[in-house]
């Protein structure tokens, strides 16, 4: 079974063109699966002696403690590998084809507004190294609107800071091309005037080591950041990306230019975006209107 689970990964890297995490998180949701199987049943059931009835008591075990959204991607997860052995030859039918996606919980992300934006960035202000890098951070997460992921990978030729454009890897191994603001492209400018020679010279942001930055650092870093900008706020890295979405949305942009901006492969999935902006219309109704007032 194992090996059958090393074909289904190299399947999925090579014909589907997932990225590295994706595998992993395809990876971990087998495996908890087939340690379910162990525990379940004595003897233990082997992948291809899955039933229906054995998936919905796994589900129901799932329920105790993960949200709708983490059972959705693991029962996705299995019906893409039992798929996969159909196609092979090993089942005869998918198991999963008759379970239900559980309905996802409605989910807003959570954004800062603009001044809570700019006083994050104005508050990483001095000449060190690490402040300098930092504050590029900053800059070019809320100019380009990009994941963690993608702005860890950026490498110094990612950036054409002639034509003010970044060029990102984003998922599934995709490129676009992300305009870069003139405030991002200044800060980039110091950090990159300041850092000199590294050990990693292909890397854009580097740790205090030399080397390339990693996503948990950033996201470590982020935290310290909100505090010295006196934000008291449950926000990540991707609070911004959320951010430069409902921003340009609220601006009057166009959701077919932001879907293409973020990178969605779906526009559906861009057009959360609209509630966050039609509840932000809301609240300033609420306020602003005599008769829209709460009292």
């Amino acid at each position: 079974m194992q090996q059958l689970m090393t074909d289904f990964e190299q399947h999925l890297a090579v014909e589907r063109n997932l990225s590295a995490h994706t595998l992993r998180a395809y990876r971990q949701d087998l495996e908890e699966f087939q340690s379910f199987l162990q525990q379940d049943s004595a003897p233990a059931l082997r992948m291809t002696e899955v039933d229906t009835l054995v998936l919905r008591r796994y589900l129901a075990c799932l329920h105790r403690k993960n949200s709708r959204s983490t059972i959705a991607r693991k029962l996705s997860a299995l019906r893409s590998f039992f798929a996969y052995l159909v196609r092979q030859g090993v089942l005869t039918s998918n198991p999963g084809e008759l379970i239900a996606t559980p309905r996802q919980e409605k989910y807003l992300p959570k954004t800062l507004s603009v001044d809570e934006v700019f006083a994050l960035i104005e508050q990483q202000g001095g000449s060190e190294l690490l402040v300098c890098r930092d504050r590029a951070i900053l800059e070019v997460f809320y100019s380009c609107g990009l994941r963690v992921g993608e702005l860890t990978a950026l490498n110094v030729d990612s950036v054409d800071l002639e034509q003010d454009l970044v060029r990102v890897l984003g998922k599934g191994s995709k490129e676009r091309l992300v305009p870069l603001g003139r405030q991002a492209r200044a800060a980039l400018e110091r950090y990159l005037d300041m850092r000199g020679e590294a050990q990693d010279q292909d890397a854009l942001f580097l740790n205090y080591r030399g080397g390339r930055l990693s996503a948990r650092s950033v996201e470590r870093n982020f935290k310290q950041l909100l505090l010295k900008a006196g934000l008291v706020k449950d926000a990540t890295p991707h609070s911004l990306r959320h951010s430069f979405a409902t921003h340009l949305l609220d601006g009057g942009a166009d959701l077919r230019a932001i879907q293409e901006l973020l990178g969605h492969a779906s526009l559906s999935t861009t057009q959360k975006y609209t509630q966050v902006s039609l509840d932000h219309l809301m609240d300033v109704y609420d306020r602003a209107h005599p008769r829209g007032r709460k009292k």
